[in-house]
């Protein structure tokens, strides 16, 4: 809810990945010449749906080892590839994805 308050309509965001930079859950980007360099996540944006959407990661991480569903697999290989707190930053950023695609196409979750 606080997602459809804050933004309103989600197409005025091209993409996914664009919503997610306008959170502040996407890096920051340093590059040129072709030679594509990404620093730290940028943290602008709503702090509020930011933390909101990290509190969720958070527990979809803490419950990723029981499930066996896509979504917590690819958590749980993340996290032990990347550490605890990019793949807490990576599951927020995509469930903002999915909340963008939900809100600009005007659709319900599906339970998979």
């Amino acid at each position: 809810m606080a997602i459809v308050a804050t933004v309103g309509n989600a197409r005025d965001f091209r993409s996914g990945r664009q919503f997610a930079a306008w959170l502040g859950l996407t890096p920051r980007q340093h590059s040129s010449g072709g030679k594509h360099r990404l620093g730290h996540i940028s943290r602008r944006g709503d702090a509020y749906l930011r933390c909101l959407l990290v509190q969720g990661a958070r527990s979809v991480l803490l419950t990723a080892m029981r499930h066996s569903d896509h979504m917590s697999r690819w958590a749980v290989s993340l996290q032990a590839r990347c550490g605890y707190h990019k793949a807490l930053v990576a599951v927020a950023a995509k469930n903002a994805r999915i909340a963008w695609a939900l809100l600009s196409k005007n659709q319900t979750l599906r339970a998979a």
